[in-house]
């Protein structure tokens, strides 16, 4: 599955022109709602046909990124599940539905041509992936790890 995921993202990074998770949600007529969550990151859910990604507004710009990131993949890879609260100690769960939606936002959020960029420069993946706001709990899911 995580080869098919990064055709997906792939495929929707040149379809939308960017990998920026909100402009590809937006795009894709997501609506995203920012609002204080508590101990919850973020979650997807469907109304009335109408997908919503809920985003912790108390949660910084880089960590909202990559929530909507995570939550985008559920939208993409899961439309008809009703998936679970993303809460920040789900970051380490790894069922098959979180971790797939996880391989997602790692490889929207940092594709290979980014790492690339950064090839011979003394940087390791980590800090590259810090750099473009990937939680370094969830970088091992990238598939390509060689810079």
């Amino acid at each position: 599955m995580a080869e098919k995921i990064k055709q997906i993202v792939e495929k929707m990074i040149r379809k939308h022109g960017t990998n920026n998770p909100f402009e590809i949600a937006s795009q894709k007529g997501i609506v995203l709602l920012f609002e204080p969550l508590g101990g919850i990151y973020g979650y997807h859910h469907t109304f009335r046909r109408i997908q919503i990604i809920h985003i912790n507004s108390e949660l910084d710009e880089p960590m909202q990124r990559f929530v909507c990131a995570h939550e985008l993949g559920h939208a993409v890879l899961h439309p008809e599940l009703s998936t679970s609260f993303l809460r920040k100690n789900t970051l380490f769960c790894m069922d098959k539905v979180e971790r797939e939606a996880n391989e997602f936002a790692v490889e929207l959020l940092l594709p290979d041509d980014c790492i690339y960029t950064y090839r011979n420069t003394d940087m390791t993946i980590y800090e590259v992936a810090t750099t473009y706001g990937i939680p370094k709990e969830v970088v091992h899911l990238k598939k390509e790890l060689k810079i």
